[in-house]
């Protein structure tokens, strides 16, 4: 893997065709009708054949440039459904109409797990009632009954924020949905590794199953794999698991996640932090990075105390996402399979989650302030071998709800919104690091500078076409209109 001069690769797809496996490949140009071609004459079957893709289980895969790759483990088998002369617009229709099935589809199936599920409560309530179950058993059967209403409540009544986990039983759903062998490891290259540890590396350059790849790369770099003998393999598997307990979210995502712990990464070699912070202190920061946003759900806590969520309540309003965060992290790795930290003593554990544990609730943006003026005093006699100083929307207006000030969209554009989080967040703190690690200004603070000045330009044109547009619909300009097309006529009617 080079240094990612192109962010798309061509897709590759393995096809079972009668037992015997085909790879096709199509570039992101493809659309849907093109692919089904592909497809067709690799089955040997005419190019005007309707077919339908089903995965390992039967399950319907949507034929278009995004769909899922997969390996030669897990071919997709090739289904015909019909042939028919069909000209270009109705061979598009009937993709469209295809794919809007499959999502049916796929909406159904909730609405059959549900059916299952009451189903089998209906069995269990009658042997209860009529076959007159031995004591233990019967208890056995209240208990199960209990446990499925209890369920089949959760998903029925969440809040309009939901948490992707019941905790009803977390355990079975916290499992990575893709074992080790289908997560395949990138060879990176010279320049790739020496770009990874500058704060200039372009994380949108990376495919998820890179960017996994590249945090594998970054604990073998800094020997954390080697000092705290993990077990190569569990952290492979701990990573998928993370990766896949982070939602689709436009922001709080997987890619987030990289982007923060890249920026951890290249910071520790930018300002030499294995000199003065011990392995233990490195350990701990990039876990920490990688977990400090796990399950994000999309709302802010704000929006959670204020509409009163299961989180905000389990949390008592306390910086309940960055709480959320931290216990998932700690499930995860509850998991023996995806335990990173098996080799490490009980009493490391403890440092180990402790530090966890403050880092991901120092992320709550309310204890900012806070957290800086603290840093800020210890500043001038900073001392490394001294401990006290090293652990130093739209949803909202629908519900009713208070809006927060940086997120209201009739107030906020994107140049203010920036402007106020670089000048009031970024730019004083990282005056403060630098002065404590001076490499850090011309990296970090310049480009800091730039981007506040090039928005605040961008603010000025945004201010400027506002003005003019509020001058159009001034009284003074409407009536100064009138009178020029009243004198005009006037002045026709005259001559």
């Amino acid at each position: 893997m080079g240094t990612g001069s192109s962010s798309y690769r061509p897709k590759a797809i393995y096809l079972d065709i009668d037992g015997r496996i085909q790879k096709v490949v199509f570039s992101k140009y493809c659309n849907s009708s093109d692919i089904m071609d592909l497809f067709c004459i690799a089955t040997g079957l005419p190019r005007n054949t309707t077919i339908s893709l089903l995965t390992t289980d039967d399950a319907m895969v949507s034929i278009d440039p995004t769909m899922p790759a997969n390996s030669e483990r897990t071919p997709y088998k090739v289904r015909p459904v019909a042939i028919k002369q069909l000209s270009e617009k109705e061979e598009l229709i009937q993709s469209v109409l295809t794919q809007v099935a499959e999502q049916f589809s796929r909406a159904f199936k909730i609405n059959e797990l549900k059916a299952e599920v009451a189903h089998h409560l209906a069995v269990l309530e009658k042997r209860v009632e009529l076959e007159g179950l031995k004591v233990v058993e019967v208890e056995k059967c209240k208990s199960d009954i209990k446990k499925m209403r209890e369920e089949l409540a959760a998903r029925s009544n969440r809040t309009s924020c939901p948490c992707k986990y019941s905790f009803l039983d977390n355990s079975k759903k916290l499992t990575s949905r893709r074992d080790v062998p289908a997560y395949p490891k990138y060879l990176l290259s010279p320049e790739t590794v020496d770009a990874l540890r500058k704060p200039t590396f372009d994380v949108w350059l990376w495919e998820p199953n890179e960017m996994l790849s590249c945090l594998e790369h970054m604990y073998h770099d800094l020997g954390l794999v080697r000092d705290f003998g993990i077990n190569p393999i569990t952290l492979k598997r701990w990573l998928l698991c993370v990766h896949d307990n982070y939602r689709n979210n436009p922001f709080h995502n997987f890619r987030h996640c990289f982007c923060v712990t890249q920026m951890m990464y290249s910071m520790i070699w930018l300002c030499g932090l294995q000199e003065k912070f011990s392995q233990m202190d490195i350990l701990i920061l990039m876990t920490a990075a990688i977990c400090h946003d796990l399950d994000h759900p999309g709302y802010n806590n704000t929006y959670q105390i204020n509409a009163r969520t299961e989180l905000a309540i389990r949390y008592n309003d306390i910086s309940p996402l960055e709480n959320h965060h931290c216990a998932v992290a700690f499930q995860i790795l509850s998991q023996p399979e995806c335990n990173i930290f098996s080799s490490v003593p009980a009493e490391g554990f403890k440092q180990i989650r402790q530090g966890m544990i403050t880092l991901i609730l120092a992320t709550d943006m309310a204890r900012h302030a806070e957290i800086m003026d603290s840093f800020k005093e210890k500043m001038e006699n900073f001392d490394y071998s001294n401990e006290e100083h090293m652990t130093l929307s739209d949803r909202e207006k629908s519900e009713g709800l208070p809006v927060a000030p940086f997120m209201d969209r009739d107030k906020v554009t994107k140049a203010t919104a920036q402007i106020g989080f670089i000048k009031f967040v970024l730019i004083p703190m990282f005056e403060t690091v630098t002065k404590l690690f001076p490499v850090v200004e011309g990296l970090m603070l310049q480009p800091l500078w730039e981007s506040r000045d090039r928005y605040e330009e961008l603010k000025q044109r945004d201010d400027a076409v506002k003005e003019q547009k509020a001058e159009s619909l001034t009284p003074e300009s409407t009536v100064s209109r009138e009178e020029s097309r009243d004198g005009g006529k006037s002045e026709a009617d005259h001559a």
